[in-house]
Formats: structure tokens, sequence, C-alpha cells
């Protein structure tokens, strides 16, 4: 049997454990950082896997970082991402959250259980004494959030040595816009860099009924606001990606008076690295415009995670796996959004690459990421398991000779 049938057959033997063990992760989501009853369930499946290491609490509380060695040669990282969302969950599934206001709505339960999967497959084929070199698995917290130091969890885990002496990096996403036996993938940029605004528009205020006597912050809004939302359609050419876009916007206590000062939240989305610091610089003269109307303000931009950078040589060997394993998939090539995700941290730093796996149920609904209805066909578990398996084994066998 060829180490790609027997990869095949591996992971179809696990699909209900896949099942079984997303369905827990899923009824118990945990937010950023928050993770504990998650990390404790992955290490005690990664435990009873015979030859793996298991070390738990590196750059996070709540990491687990799991560890396959078979004499000398490459170093392959294989990442999960394990948080949730505070979302309300309305799937009406028998597995639906307990943990009201919290939800698996991004598929991390997925992830998770397709890379233990993963892990399990690949012990067996470490077993046979075919392979050599190390496959790390990367159960990391906190994708989705970032802590008051503006930081998610990838770079924790970074800061503290789990990817040093890593030369290759896959991870994969859910993909509900595609049904299983559909495959996304893309070369470089193909998720965005992620930055947050916070702008205070300054006037004095003063009573609704005499505007002549103060400045007026919610007046010089309406300018500001038309500036800014002009940045992308006159500033970036329309060949780049980029968004800029407003969350919030605060003000005021009473209809009677004019308030002193207006907040306003929001996000820019870039795949390049220049685009991401020309909107920046164009942010700073946007809301200038209150200066000319009387007023004040200040910006603050937090930066995030920079765009996800898939690696050409990684992606041909995920492209590869998929088509040796399922050889009638649909491989679609086309970035993934302008979505954050903070796996390209990982890509920034060594080469790596994630795709999209289609999971789209065959009922009609949609069921978009971060919804309250977000769910999955379980059928893409033990085919992501596969994948992510064989796309490993080709990287210990071809880093870095077929490189180019």
């Amino acid at each position: 049997m060829s180490a790609d049938s027997s990869i095949t057959k591996s992971a179809e033997e696990l699909k209900e454990q896949l099942i079984e063990w997303r369905r827990r992760l899923h009824r118990y989501p945990e937010l950023s950082f928050q993770e504990v009853g998650t990390s404790r369930f992955i290490a005690r499946r990664l435990a009873e896997i015979k030859g793996m290491d298991v070390e738990c609490g590196i750059g996070t509380k709540t990491s687990v970082i799991g560890s396959l060695t078979a004499g000398e040669g490459p170093v392959v990282a294989i990442r999960a991402d394990t948080d949730a969302l505070p979302i309300l969950e309305n799937t009406g599934m028998g597995y639906s959250s307990r943990n009201e206001g919290v939800m698996h709505a991004c598929g991390h339960d997925a992830h998770t259980a397709i890379v233990l999967g993963a892990a399990t497959v690949l012990a067996e084929e470490f077993r046979k004494g075919t392979f050599s070199g190390t496959v790390k698995f990367v159960f990391q917290p906190a994708e989705e959030w970032a802590d008051e130091e503006g930081l998610s969890g990838s770079p924790y885990l970074i800061r503290s040595g789990v990817y040093e002496g890593v030369d290759a990096a896959i991870a994969l996403h859910m993909c509900p816009w595609l049904p299983v036996g559909g495959v996304q993938v893309n070369d470089g940029c193909s998720m965005a860099s992620v930055d947050v605004f916070k702008v205070k528009l300054f006037g004095s205020g003063g009573h609704g009924a005499y505007p002549e006597k103060g400045t007026d912050p919610i007046w010089m809004l309406g300018p500001v606001l038309q500036a800014v939302h002009g940045i992308v359609a006159r500033k970036v050419s329309a060949l780049d990606a980029a968004v800029v876009s407003i969350g919030q916007v605060h003000a005021g206590t009473a209809s009677n008076i004019i308030p002193s000062e207006v907040l306003i939240e929001g996000t820019i989305r870039c795949y390049s690295a220049e685009i991401r610091a020309l909107v920046a610089e164009e942010l700073k003269k946007a809301v200038s415009v209150a200066e000319c109307l009387g007023g004040s303000y200040s910006l603050e931009i937090q930066r995030g995670e920079p765009a996800l950078n898939n690696d050409p040589f990684v992606n041909r060997l995920i492209i590869r796996s998929v088509e040796e394993l399922y050889p009638g998939f649909r491989i679609v090539k086309a970035p993934f959004g302008l979505g954050g995700e903070d796996f390209g941290y990982v890509t920034e730093r060594i080469p790596g690459a994630m795709f999209f796996l289609g999971c789209a149920r065959d009922d009609g609904v949609r069921r978009d990421l971060h919804t309250p209805v977000f769910d999955i066909d379980e059928a893409c578990l033990p085919v992501g398991t596969a994948v992510l398996a064989a796309a490993a084994l080709k990287l210990l066998e071809d880093w870095p000779d077929e490189q180019t």
C-alpha cells in the first residue's frame, strides 16, 4: 500500500473519532487566552499517541505542543487554532455550545480535531520507519482576539521559540463557500494585515440652541467620514487590495447638548506592506480635516497581524497532496479575502502556507464564518486530516532538495 492510500485509509478509519472530538470541542468553546479545558483535552489526546512528546504552556498558559521525531531531518510544524468567539449560537444542533454566548463560529473546533487526527495518522507512518525528521503539532490559543498589548496567540509562541528550527509550517481553515470536495489555495498574500484605529474629534461643545458660540465635533464628523471613506477609492490603486471600514461612532449625552468630542473606531485591511503604510498616512490626513473646521483630533493605530503570505513551494506540496489523495477534487486558486489570520506572523518568518478546506453543508443554508448559524459538513474532517498528514510527509521527503 502506498503512503498516500495508507494515509487516506487511516484518516477515514478515524472519521467517527474526529466527529466525536470536534463535537466535544464545539460543546465547550472557550474565548481567547481562556482555553483551559480545551488545552487539557488536547494534551490528553496527544499523550495517548505512542511516541508523542507533549509540552504545555509555552508562550501562553493554554498552548499545547506535540512533537513526533524520527532521526535527523527537516522540522515541519502543523498549526491549529483553538479559541472560540463571543457569539450566541443558533444552529439548533445537539452538539450546540453549552457555554452561553460563546461559540466555535470560525471552525477552530474542526481545525483542532483535524490536527489531532493528523498527529494520530503521522504517528502510524513514523512507526513504519520510512520517514525521518520532526513534525510539531502546534495548538495555538487566541487567534481571534488580541490582549491589552495588542498581541494574539501566534506572536507569543514565536517569542517563546516554538517555531525555532522549524523549516516549514502548514495550516488549514474551514471554507463555508465550498462544499466537501473543494479546496482553495493561493500563492503569496492571501489574507489581509489587520490594523485597528481609534479617532477622537474634539470641539468645545455647547448648548444645542446656540451652536454659533462653540465648535461642534458632530458637524466635523461628516467631512471626516467622507475623507476616510475616500482613502481607498481615491488614494489606493484599484489593483491593490485594501479596505478601510468604520465600525463605531459614539457621541453625545442629550438632544440639546452639543458634545465636546466624538469617538470613531474602525479597521484597516491590506495585502501589501506598502499599501498598509500608505493607508495609515492617508488616514492621518483625512482626520486632520477637523482642524480646518476649528477642532482638533487624536489618532491611534494599533497594528495587528501581517498579511498571510503563502509560500509557493509549500503550496505546491499541499496541492500535490490533494491531487494524489483525492484526484476528483476541485482546486480553486484564488485569495481568501480580506479577513485576518494570525498564522501570518508565522509565514512572515518561515516558509508556510494555509489552505481553505470545503466544508459547506448541502442543504441550501448559508452558514458564513463568524455567524450564529455557522456549521460544517463533518465529512471534511478526514479529508483535512489526510491532506495535512500527506503534505507534512512530502515536506519531510522533499525539503529542501526540491525547493526553488
